[in-house]
């Protein structure tokens, strides 16, 4: 049976019907002391938030139950602690948004030091451009931020999970992204990973990755492969059943697996069948703040050798606010099929049939 602690239970009672325990999972101890109080015990912890890999991390260590390093978990969320850590193997500048030295490597990405989704992330080209993105920001939060220097290159994923002793690669997507000031992910592609993959597999090791899921995301350029962030969980964003579906394996259970002491499975993969080689996630984003007055429903649909599906992220009636973040997506198609122009081909013809509309 699976227990579920939360600090939203009433958001999570509609749609969970198992038993939810009210806890502060921010905080180990509490995640401890509720954890401890189920019959017969927890035989594993579990979360794939970003934000809560480091308690959960904890309190696995303290029940003596399989999970992650929590020192691992700390730095993959905190980018400046990454940037640290992997100074020796890979430097990149990096300082907190309000002590950036004047001789500082423009251009730069402002960021929030732990966040999520492409909020509040900037290129910036010189002191004066830092200054009037950090003052707009801190309109909006008050966490730390963080400047990086600029990674030039073509962004790419990699998917891998891990049993505390073997790390095995699932796969990878090909990112586009918006142009810059903004990193809007616009669209992943299912891809081979690069050549220069075992560099991000040394940098993981090195910042102490290794067991459960991961999602890792780097540029390639001129030969050389730079993380930008470690987001130390599964892929989002619908990708996760995306490369469920494709490569025909129980991903999530795998997951769950490890954490109940299981080694990854060796099974291999199988791509969807014998013809389905080519997967794709693209992204509707809105153009405009306004409320969503038509946009399609759920829907899955075979189009000619095409698997599709559509999952909107925002319902008919909603308001939408602009933010130019990955928080504008208005739904995600994803589509499987024999070959690039087939899927191709399929998106546009469910765009063509399809109409969304912010008034």
């Amino acid at each position: 049976a699976v227990t579920l602690l939360t600090d939203r239970p009433d958001d999570h009672a509609e749609i969970f019907d198992g038993p939810i325990v009210t806890c502060d999972v921010t905080d180990f101890r509490e995640i401890v002391a509720r954890a401890v109080e189920l019959p017969g015990g927890p035989v594993a912890v579990f979360s794939n938030s970003d934000f809560l890999q480091a308690p959960t991390a904890l309190a696995a260590s303290y029940l003596g139950l399989p999970g992650k390093d929590w020192k691992a978990a700390t730095r993959a969320k905190n980018k400046a602690l990454m940037r640290r850590h992997l100074a020796g193997i890979d430097p990149v500048f990096s300082a907190p948004a309000d002590r950036v030295p004047e001789d500082a490597p423009y251009p730069l990405v402002l960021k929030p030091r732990e966040g999520v989704a492409s909020e509040d992330v900037f290129l910036v080209h010189d002191s004066a451009e830092l200054t009037a993105r950090r003052d707009e920001i801190r309109t909006r939060r008050a966490d730390p931020l963080v400047v990086e220097e600029y990674l030039p290159g073509e962004l790419h994923t990699l998917e891998t999970l891990g049993d505390g002793h073997e790390l095995r690669i699932l796969g990878s997507f090909h990112t586009k992204v918006s142009p810059p000031p903004h990193f809007i992910e616009e669209r992943l592609e299912w891809a081979a990973p690069p050549p220069e993959t075992h560099q991000v597999l040394t940098q993981l090791e090195a910042l102490g990755v290794g067991f459960g899921a991961c999602h890792t995301e780097f540029v390639v350029h001129e030969g050389r492969a730079r993380l930008i962030e470690v987001n130390y969980r599964l892929i989002g964003d619908h990708c996760d059943f995306l490369m469920t579906d494709l490569l025909g394996i129980p991903l999530f259970d795998w997951i769950l697996d490890v954490h109940t002491g299981e080694p990854v499975p060796h099974q291999e993969p199988v791509l969807g069948g014998a013809r389905e080689r080519h997967a794709v996630a693209d992204v509707v984003l809105a153009e405009r703040s306004g409320v969503l007055t038509e946009a399609p429903g759920e829907l899955e649909l075979v189009d000619g050798g095409v698997r599709l599906s559509y999952r909107p992220q925002r319902a008919v009636g909603e308001q939408v606010t602009l933010t130019r973040t990955n928080r504008d997506y208005l739904g995600t198609i994803r589509a499987i099929g024999p070959s690039v122009a087939e899927v191709e081909a399929a998106i546009a013809r469910f765009r063509a049939a399809h109409t969304w509309a912010i008034a």
